[in-house]
């Protein structure tokens, strides 16, 4: 699939299309994910689309919120987050049913976008100085030799969630409301009492973790793998608490 470089409207049922189409349910790989939106200022991180829209002050980013919605129109309640701040707008789009990245929401980013050129705004990544920093998601991985054992605590205690469809004894945890990192759970072969078991996985645009990567290094951090790239980096800082940087690609299964 090759990347779309217009904002019109597409055959029904691509993932760029205009109109709904049959397809609209069906979820994208990683890589269609990310070659629909890329050329329109968006990213695809961690099982969502992504975008950010600068703005001068709260009231026009209160502004920039509602074309986005209007835009999205009926699916906007099923299908939209936003995150309002006085100097720009997070715009969010994830199938909320299932926790995917549909054809449906490649859409929605198309027609978010084309709406807000309209009026004069942009959507953009953040990457290469265009924002205080690049979009990303925050997520923290739990070491552990028995997940099954200590996930209804980190559940209860956080007050998360399953995500959709994934409630397994061993499956991550998600903030219901959005706001904090999500948490997934590692198996450990034997216990590691030397080594961190707490660490923090940053996914970021994939054409800004090599400036992540280059940015810790420079900051006294070194890196300890990097064999499973470029899904993912592992640094550690001077102490060797660890750290991963990590993007979308390398992880489709290869056809």
């Amino acid at each position: 699939m090759t990347a779309m470089t217009d904002t019109s409207a597409g055959a029904p049922g691509d993932p760029g299309s205009g109109g709904a189409g049959a397809g609209e349910d069906r979820k994208l790989t990683r890589t269609e994910a990310s070659d629909a939106v890329s050329d329109l200022g968006w990213r695809y991180i961690l099982g969502w689309l992504r975008a950010s829209v600068p703005a001068a002050s709260l009231a026009e980013a209160a502004e920039v919120a509602t074309r986005a919605a209007a835009a999205a129109g009926p699916d906007a309640d099923a299908t939209l987050w936003l995150d309002v701040r006085h100097d720009q707008v997070i715009l969010a789009l994830q199938d909320g049913a299932t926790a995917e990245v549909t054809a449906r929401e490649a859409r929605l980013a198309r027609l978010i976008t084309a709406a807000l050129r309209d009026a004069g705004y942009a959507t953009e990544p953040g990457t290469s100085g265009t924002g205080p920093r690049s979009l990303q998601m925050l997520e923290i991985a739990i070491d552990a030799m028995d997940i099954s054992s200590i996930r209804p605590f980190w559940r209860a205690v956080l007050g998360y969630v399953s995500e959709p469809g994934r409630d397994g004894p061993e499956d991550a945890l998600v903030d219901p409301v959005g706001q904090g990192p999500a948490i997934w759970f590692q198996q450990m072969d034997e216990p590691r009492p030397q080594r961190n078991r707490i660490h923090f996985d940053v996914s970021v645009p994939h054409d800004e973790a090599k400036a992540r990567i280059d940015a810790a290094l420079s900051a006294g951090g070194r890196l300890l793998a990097d064999d499973e790239a470029p899904a993912f980096w592992v640094l550690a800082d001077a102490e060797g608490n660890e750290a991963c940087i990590t993007t979308w690609q390398g992880r489709d299964p290869v056809t």
